[in-house]
């Protein structure tokens, strides 16, 4: 039987903190969703791991495009949506996203919220929602989801190493609006804290202004710090 919602997760070196993330999606599973995580190749723990708490764990080439789409492609449903291995799902984000896709709207994301006290990270998560709201662009925090059949009609996730999201939400706004839900994902700070977020902050805002005039997502993604198979 086809399943309602399929939840692609990629994942890289994700063995510290996988299980717990993938256990809290098992709630989902019981509801009749499939979850499928997608390995780009870790040197740990990480498949093994997945294995035991996922429906399907697979390898796929390096980078969350790849991954996503091999993901998208071993699990047909009536709806996908992407989660980040450091992200938390809202409670019923299952029941949420079914209602979106099956009302007016083809695809859609979560707000999001970063994990963390510090009242600057609580005003980037509402300026990360805010202008997903302006601009009709979700971001991979954010948890996209879409219905099978605009996915595969858009041609996936182009298979950029870093700005894969911004670029297949263009191609999703062509066929509609997207469903900007107001229950929040939960994302790790994690990168925020250890880079620093003031230096994080400008980084981002350069590298999505570069991306915009045309520069190499390839060299993008050496600067945020990917390393590009």
């Amino acid at each position: 039987m086809r399943p309602a919602l399929c939840i692609v997760v990629p994942v890289l070196d994700e063995a510290p903190t996988l299980a717990p993330r993938l256990q809290a999606l098992q709630t989902y599973r019981q509801r009749g969703a499939r979850v499928v995580v997608v390995d780009g190749g870790s040197q740990d723990d990480t498949l093994e791991i997945a294995r035991q708490h996922a429906d399907l764990a697979l390898l796929a080439p390096r980078g969350r495009a790849a991954q996503m789409n091999a993901g998208a492609a071993a699990c047909p449903a009536d709806a996908l949506l992407f989660l980040h291995a450091d992200s938390v799902l809202p409670e019923h984000a299952d029941v949420l996203v079914r209602r979106a896709t099956l009302g007016p709207f083809f695809w859609g994301r979560f707000d999001v919220r970063i994990d963390s006290p510090r009242p600057l990270l609580r005003v980037v998560s509402a300026m990360m929602n805010l202008r997903s709201r302006w601009t009709g662009i979700a971001t991979g925090d954010q948890a996209l989801f879409v219905r099978h059949d605009l996915f595969r009609q858009v041609g996936g996730f182009p298979e950029l190493p870093l700005m894969e999201d911004i670029a297949i939400s263009r191609a999703l706004k062509v066929h509609g609006p997207p469903a900007c839900l107001r229950e929040r994902v939960t994302t790790s700070a994690r990168r925020w804290e250890r880079h620093g977020v003031w230096r994080t902050i400008f980084l981002m805002w350069r590298l999505r202004a570069a991306y915009f005039f045309g520069a190499d997502p390839r060299q993008l993604a050496i600067q945020y710090g990917y390393r590009p198979r």
